[in-house]
């Protein structure tokens, strides 16, 4: 079972401490603006060839974790 944490790391000396694939300054956040946007994970290897298909899972595996774990404010109140 992949493990999002062997792939992405936070280092506030990095992109001012935003999620990060480890060994990079790609952010969790471009890659999942890049999916979002249409991007494939093949077009984001060709794009960025130092990360891996599992780089990109482990990202889609943060983004999944972070909102399992966020707390809903309701704006209506």
């Amino acid at each position: 079972m992949l493990n999002y944490r062997d792939h992405i790391a936070s280092d506030y000396q990095i992109m001012l401490g935003k999620p990060v694939i480890k060994g990079t300054r790609i952010t969790v956040e471009l890659i999942l603006r890049k999916l979002a946007e249409g991007a494939t994970p093949q077009d984001l290897i060709v794009m960025y060839p130092h990360i891996t298909g599992n780089d990109i899972s482990a990202v889609l595996l943060y983004a999944a974790e972070v909102l399992a774990n966020e707390e809903l404010i309701d704006s209506a109140a």
